[in-house]
């Protein structure tokens, strides 16, 4: 095959985009370069199913665990970091294989990124506080009188991109519109890159769902949310709404058995899954759609064609 700018492989989560990455990799003495928004934590390797240590010896492994769970790592900073990997790697005259589920990452790296300067501290803590007491529709409302044209097009109950919204128009005085049409360009020419998005029949996810948070469970999950639990974080930070954490939190608690935690962890998992489909299919049109088990050959075939 030939050496393309970089390989995008992106899907819903479990639909078996690490392990193409790792087969690629190996296939090309790539470099796998993490695009999931939750394994770029530290604290949650179990929980998010971020490759193994031996899967990282066996080919390099870039942004996976290098952020500490009591920080909001956001799109922004993931798009800095991953702009010094790529000039790394290519340098090297290495491949980068960028695989992941969070689509904001991808949409970010091929279509740019609204450069909205950093947000205080004390201004994102109140508007969580504000959040918590007072719920998203009361923020909403006070959206909808300073930056109408974004909360039109917010649910009221969407807390996180009301949040966000909230936080930009309090910090800088413009709207996230506003800061959308200047925005940071491109990292990386969609057309120069081999991309595919990973599909996979809806009986066969689920059952790929339920079987792997069974594995985690057996890898140590709880222990490692238990670990998580006892520094005591803010509860709206990333890390502590990772998928399957607040339920093992709640039974950690004596508030559900484990059966039921495990229960309600694979309903927000097959749930994210569904709208993982539905954002990539409305926001990333020129991507092709393979199921797993073809995506390797959809890609060495555009790699021929490139």
């Amino acid at each position: 095959m030939q050496q393309p700018a970089a390989i995008l492989i992106a899907g819903p989560t479990a639909s078996g985009k690490s392990a193409l990455a790792l087969a690629l990799a190996e296939k090309l003495g790539g470099t796998i370069v993490n695009a999931d928004s939750m394994q770029v934590y530290r604290d949650l390797r179990v929980i998010t199913a971020r490759p193994t240590a031996q899967e990282e010896r066996c080919v390099p492994h870039r942004l996976y665990g290098h952020v500490d769970a009591a920080i909001n790592y956001s799109t922004g900073q993931w798009l800095r970091d991953v702009t010094e990997v790529l000039a790394e790697l290519k340098a090297q005259g290495r491949t980068a294989i960028l695989v992941g589920g969070t689509g904001l990452y991808f949409k970010a790296l091929t279509a740019g990124l609204a450069a909205v300067p950093p947000i205080p501290p004390e201004i994102r803590s109140d508007v969580r506080a504000r959040l918590l007491s007072e719920g998203a529709p009361a923020l909403h409302g006070q959206l909808m009188r300073l930056d109408p044209v974004t909360a039109q097009r917010l649910m009221v109950n969407d807390r996180a991109r009301i949040s966000r919204a909230l936080e930009v128009m309090l910090t800088t005085g413009r709207s996230l519109s506003d800061w959308h049409r200047e925005g940071m360009p491109p990292l990386l020419a969609a057309a120069r890159a081999a991309k595919v998005f990973i599909t996979c029949e809806r009986a066969a996810l689920v059952a790929r769902i339920e079987a792997r948070f069974a594995g985690m469970l057996a890898a140590g999950a709880l222990e490692e949310v238990r670990a998580l639990a006892a520094r005591r974080l803010d509860p709206s930070l990333p890390a502590m709404k990772a998928h399957g954490v607040p339920w093992l939190i709640r039974h950690l608690n004596g508030e559900i058995t484990l059966e039921e935690a495990a229960a309600g962890a694979v309903m927000d998992t097959r749930r994210y899954a569904k709208r993982q489909l539905t954002w990539f299919h409305n926001q990333m049109k020129d991507w092709p759609w393979a199921p797993a088990v073809e995506a390797e050959k959809a890609l060495e075939s555009l790699l021929a064609a490139g």
